[in-house]
């Protein structure tokens, strides 16, 4: 019989403690898709070039208090004046600037979803070396922010579950001037990130169809999206896949401006219903999978198709907006 394995908080005593203090300490933090850098919410910590600084000096004032080199109390209080300088100056480069998110757009499960960060500099002189990443990550984005203008950061974020989740916390710093001194700042904001399923990377064909519910004479079929050969003059408002092209470029041809549409109606005489108890023998997620692929799938051939959950139903429709419902729908399922 194998050992229990160890908990993560006895293997590693000290991460876990700072994993706690830093998931207290954010916590804590207000929610805001704006925020302005002041004195209450940037913090200053020497690095360890700075720390090594520190140390360097002290031996300097040792040697030159034991020896009497005024050469060296020069040379001593000149570095700490600069270190203290640079200090004051990373402080400022962050203190006073504005930052804010824009709204996330939505994205796909195991896609990576950009966050699109404005910074406002206000005053006149540029802010140097700025970096901002996600918590817990290693990989920067730095800009520079020129006077009285704005720059703009993109970070990645890769979802791996799908539905409405909070937005990442974001950590700012900078190093300039010297590197001595860490000046960084941490941000939750307040904004809502949704994301869709993932699509089955290779979805069986569409259902078949219903029939509609109107006048006789209309026959269902698959749903397929094949062509049909009945078309009409091209009314105001006509989407682009309906538009039947190699006419077009014919009348053109021959000196006719005249364009003609498939008939909808005729095209599709079917109600193409995407239905999540038809595969209810499939695991939760790999049914919003599916549904998510076919939705796509439907919008690209031009098929008009509806979309049944447990509990919730929305009409047939096409379009981009129909399938920003779906999708929506899918990702809150």
């Amino acid at each position: 019989m194998s050992p229990a394995p160890t908990p993560f908080s006895l293997r590693h005593p000290l991460r876990w403690w700072r994993e706690r203090v830093r998931r207290w300490w954010q916590a804590r933090l207000p929610l805001s898709d704006q925020l302005t850098l002041t004195q209450r919410n940037v913090y200053i910590l020497p690095t360890r070039p700075g720390l090594m600084l520190c140390a360097t000096l002290l031996v300097l004032l040792v040697a030159s208090v034991n020896y009497q080199l005024n050469l060296g109390y020069l040379l001593t209080f000149l570095l700490a004046g600069c270190a203290l300088a640079g200090m004051h100056i990373g402080h400022a480069t962050l203190r006073g600037l504005q930052l804010q998110l824009l709204p996330p757009a939505a994205q796909f499960c195991g896609t990576p979803l950009h966050l699109d960060v404005q910074l406002h500099n206000s005053r006149r002189a540029t802010r140097h070396g700025i970096g901002m990443s996600l918590a817990g990550q290693s990989d920067w984005a730095w800009v520079d922010v020129p006077g009285q203008s704005q720059s703009a950061l993109q970070l990645a974020f890769l979802p791996t579950t799908r539905g409405l989740q909070p937005a990442p916390v974001l950590n700012l710093e900078t190093r300039f001037p010297l590197g001595t001194f860490r000046v960084w700042a941490v941000w939750r904001p307040a904004a809502q990130l949704l994301v869709y399923p993932q699509p089955e990377a290779n979805p069986p064909s569409l259902p078949p169809g219903e029939p509609r519910s109107g006048p006789s004479g209309h026959t269902a079929h698959s749903g397929s999206g094949q062509d049909f050969d009945t078309v009409r003059a091209y009314r105001r408002g006509d989407r682009l896949k309906q538009v039947v092209w190699k006419k077009a470029a014919t009348a053109l041809a021959t000196g006719s401006e005249a364009l003609v549409s498939r008939d909808s109606e005729h095209q599709q005489p079917a109600e193409l219903w995407l239905d999540q108890r038809a595969l209810g023998g499939l695991p939760l997620e790999a049914q919003l999978s599916r549904l998510c692929a076919w939705v796509l799938m439907a919008e690209q051939q031009g098929l008009d198709y509806g979309l049944r959950l447990h509990g919730q139903e929305i009409a047939c429709d096409q379009g981009e907006s129909h399938q920003q419902r779906c999708l929506e729908a899918l990702a809150l399922c």
